[in-house]
């Protein structure tokens, strides 16, 4: 794994300036620690910082083709570079290297733009082809790999890893866009190419960016496609099952391929157990997983962690998450998501990363896309419910189908009243594509709130939905419903969230590589051919991946009620004086963004510690607002000031 800035002057063609580029590449030093490469050729300039991984002696990067015509810098694996090699040297075609790297140049030598369809991977790429002037950014398919492009007014295109590296260019300063941040507190995620800073455009997973002197075009190489709702294979869950089994199998087997030791996230739960066990059945001896253990009993899962570690034998490692450390840790976290957020959830996968490396292991494998792909999320079982209401708005199952749902909501008849009522928002509005997200982001959108007048002025929700019209596959609306929400799920949220906050940023921020074996696009491909049936079959989630591995794992894992990964927020930040800081009534003044009265009497409710009284509304508010505060802070107070001297 790796980070990667480059810039181009393609239009001015003014030469470029090493040292500038060396800037860009310093700041992205923990995303590759090992080393790092430049490549300056008049008005092209590359860099790469790297974490040795693959070939640690000859795989530096930037690599060429045979006459050095094609140049690329690299971020991610090729998984299938061995393969790809075989096919390549059959060809003619002569290898300077035993890397994954070199495949690139060679494969866009044979198949041009068509070469990252062949490409089992996660990556960011950037490859410089000379005798045409163009340079080509692509990102993976599910955008498990960050990558960032700017285009200044004079044509110069600057690109990197995060956007950091971007601003360290001096045309261009960071400033925060109301119109990513109105997407953030309603989605939770941007929808590409908007980010929260102006002028900085994220490249949508599944597409390369072309620049050259004849202009700059954006394409896709792949996208995410279920069967019309009707059309799918009649066959036994059995079948799927036995398929799912070998494609999965041979997805962690590939994945593997390092030339340092790999290790495993273990929380204890369906996903990664299935991976961690898969690993084990390679023969690993004295196979290290790591796992997240909470002080607070509400969200700790030690027990569960502990029934696989004797199962399986793994040399286990565990950190716990306590309220002050989750607190202390969250200003990093925000510096490294580059956004906003309203959970604290990325604060304990940042300590976790933390302890693999001082652990010496720079992979792991984990189980992040089976919820995605398998209908694990409450979410597609609430989108279910929600049709039955609507449909069947006389059936007295309707408050059982709930209570099956949520079983605690029953034990106070308020919170059950209030669920109830909170669920029936937009019910019948059962034709609307995101019918699924909608309670989600009406929830969300409560967090605006807190903003003042002028600047939630600025907020325009038409336009949101306007861009995200543009980014979603006008196909989804022929899809049944659960792969509508499947699609909006992986399209969105998992991009957006889950693989950015919570996954690479959250990783290479303490310079480690995960690896993700659900994402494997034969994995995803076949699970949207699965029948929603076997995915969901009746509220029993993720049904399908519980008959194909349910025979390697204890009973108690396959049934166990799914609990989702969640972290504490109430009481992370009682003792945080920076985190306080950034919420003193001068300061919200000064950043310009929230309602100083509307946010101290949110303070006022968590000084009084009666964490009961404190809603997931409150608790998402606080740390909407201090994750916001800390964005400023990062990147308009500070980093901006420091690279200006340059």
């Amino acid at each position: 794994m790796c980070g990667i800035a480059g810039i181009y002057n393609v239009i001015n063609k003014r030469p470029i300036d090493l040292s500038l580029l060396k800037l860009m590449a310093d700041i992205l030093s923990h995303r590759g620690p090992d080393d790092n490469g430049f490549y300056v050729n008049d008005c092209i300039g590359l860099a790469h910082t790297r974490l040795s991984i693959i070939d640690l002696k000859g795989g530096s990067q930037p690599i060429f083709n045979e006459d050095k015509s094609l140049c690329v810098v690299f971020n991610g694996e090729i998984y299938n570079y061995i393969e790809l090699t075989a096919i390549l040297k059959k060809k003619g075609h002569v290898f300077c290297t035993h890397s994954d790297t070199e495949v690139i140049v060679h494969m866009y030598e044979e198949y041009g733009k068509n070469c990252f369809m062949h490409f089992n991977g996660q990556f960011s790429i950037a490859l410089w082809e000379e005798k045409n002037k163009e340079l080509i950014i692509a990102r993976d398919r599910v955008g498990v790999r960050p990558l960032f492009y700017s285009i200044m007014q004079d044509g110069t295109v600057i690109f990197g890893s995060e956007m950091k590296s971007i601003f360290c260019h001096p045309g261009i300063r960071p400033e925060i866009d109301p119109a990513g941040i109105n997407q953030i507190f309603t989605l939770w995620v941007n929808v590409p190419p908007r980010t929260v800073f102006k002028g900085i455009n994220e490249l949508a997973p599944g597409s390369y960016l072309s620049i050259s002197p004849k202009g700059v075009t954006v394409n896709k190489f792949w996208k995410m496609q279920f069967p019309d709702e009707h059309d799918y294979e009649d066959k036994p869950g059995t079948y799927y099952a036995e398929r799912l089994r070998g494609i999965l199998y041979d997805a962690v087997t590939i994945r593997l391929r390092a030339d340092v030791p790999v290790a495993a996230y273990l929380s204890g739960g369906l996903d990664s157990s299935i991976i961690t066990s898969l690993v084990k059945r390679h023969h690993i001896n004295n196979l290290i997983t790591f796992s997240v253990a909470f002080s607070d009993p509400n969200f700790d899962e030690r027990k569960y962690q502990q029934e696989m570690i004797n199962i399986l034998q793994t040399d286990h490692r565990v950190i716990e998450a306590t309220y002050d450390a989750i607190g202390d840790a969250f200003s990093d976290v925000v510096w490294f998501a580059e956004k906003p957020m309203i959970r604290t959830a990325p604060a304990p996968l940042f300590l976790l990363s933390g302890l693999v490396r001082n652990n010496n292991i720079k992979v792991v494998l984990t189980g992040e896309g089976a919820d995605e792909f398998f209908g694990g999320y409450d979410i597609f079982k609430e989108d279910k419910i929600r049709r039955f209401w609507a449909k069947f708005p006389e059936s007295n199952i309707r408050p059982k189908l709930f209570n099956a749902l949520y079983p605690f909501m029953t034990r106070d008849p308020r919170t059950e009243l209030f669920w109830q009522m909170f669920f029936r928002k937009g019910l019948m509005d059962i034709g609307n594509n995101y019918y699924s997200q909608l309670v989600r982001w009406h929830n969300t959108s409560h967090i605006k709130r807190f903003f003042n007048n002028e600047y939630r002025e600025q907020f325009s929700d038409d336009q949101i939905f306007h861009e995200l019209e543009d980014y979603v596959d006008p196909d989804i609306q022929r899809w049944h419903p659960l792969c509508r929400a499947q699609y909006l799920e992986a399209r969105l949220f998992m991009s957006g969230y889950l693989l950015s906050s919570q996954g690479d940023r959250m990783m290479m921020g303490n310079s480690i590589e995960g690896r993700f074996p659900f994402l494997d696009h034969n994995v995803i491909e076949f699970a949207n051919q699965i029948p929603p049936v076997y995915k969901i079959y009746g509220l029993n989630e993720k049904y399908v991946l519980k008959k194909a591995f349910g025979d390697i794992l204890p009973v108690s894992v396959v049934h166990r009620a799914k609990q989702p990964y969640r972290a504490p927020i109430s009481q992370c930040f009682a003792k945080n004086n920076f985190a306080s800081s950034m919420l003193n009534n001068d300061v919200i003044k000064r950043y310009g963004y929230f309602d100083p009265e509307s946010v101290e009497q949110l303070l006022n409710k968590f000084k009084a510690q009666n964490w009961k009284n404190i809603s997931e509304r409150d608790d998402m508010s606080l740390v909407g607002i201090i994750s916001m505060q800390l964005l400023h802070y990062h990147f308009i107070e500070i980093l901006n000031k420091n690279t200006a001297k340059y």
